[in-house]
């Protein structure tokens, strides 16, 4: 089952296993206010045995999400992010730093790190040393989370198949900067991944504070541009609304 929490926050359970990728569990963050959805709660099942975080952005590795998560879980990053974000340390031993091509086994499953093409830093100046990832993760059904990113060649390469993509197709505010997908290439990377189904993620959840009336279509239209466009090259989609999941069998 794959549950999409908001943003490029989603519970994947597979073969008893709970992951969640990027957990950002708030209404609010900085400047930026949940529109669609609301702060998850989570419990039970939907409660993590692994974080993935895909790179050191704020909407991606929010601290005080981590926290409240509580319990013990692996968290696998980049490697070299606690060096750059000494908040992270806190969390010691949980802490798994990876690069691309490296696989972690969380009981079933077997999670692998791949490249993402975006800038991974928490900040954006001085050296862009700590990657950004995406992560396929394989149990009864193969799952890929791109992260964030923009398309790239070699994105078959380390994904050739997945039944599920998880892909970002928008961003948070009234442009989409370098190192995102717009909605046609995100259907181009659902093609070139052969995926099953795609899900479109990280859009229509988080919105500037006052940019309501600013560009709207930024925040609104992404999921269903990328449902057409993936139409267009035979792509199964699954547009989700948050906290929405669906079921994804052999």
């Amino acid at each position: 089952m794959v549950t999409w929490w908001g943003h490029a926050t989603v519970g994947i359970r597979d073969s008893g296993t709970t992951v969640l990728t990027d957990p950002v569990l708030t209404n609010r963050l900085g400047h930026l206010r949940r529109r669609r959805g609301a702060d998850p709660g989570l419990v039970g099942d939907d409660l993590p045995d692994v974080v993935l975080l895909s790179h050191l952005h704020a909407d991606h590795t929010h601290l005080p999400s981590l926290d409240s998560l509580g319990g013990d879980a692996p968290i696998v990053l980049p490697r070299g992010a606690p060096d750059k974000l000494a908040g992270l340390r806190r969390f010691g031993s949980r802490l798994l730093t990876v690069d691309p091509g490296d696989v972690v086994h969380i009981g079933p499953l077997r999670v692998t790190a791949v490249p993402a093409a975006h800038d991974g830093r928490r900040w954006r100046r001085g050296p862009n040393d700590v990657a950004a990832l995406g992560f396929v993760v394989e149990g009864a059904i193969v799952t890929y989370f791109a992260g964030d990113t923009a398309l790239f060649d070699d994105m078959s390469t380390w994904v050739p198949r997945c039944d599920v993509a998880l892909l970002p197709v928008g961003g948070w505010g009234p442009t989409l900067g370098a190192g995102h997908m717009e909605p046609g290439d995100a259907a181009l990377a659902a093609s070139r991944t052969d995926a099953r189904l795609s899900i479109p993620i990280h859009y229509g959840t988080l919105w500037p504070i006052g940019f309501d009336r600013i560009r709207p279509s930024m925040f609104y239209e992404p999921g269903t541009k990328f449902r057409a466009a993936a139409a267009l090259l035979e792509r199964g989609v699954r547009v989700l609304d948050p906290g929405e999941s669906v079921h994804v069998t052999t």
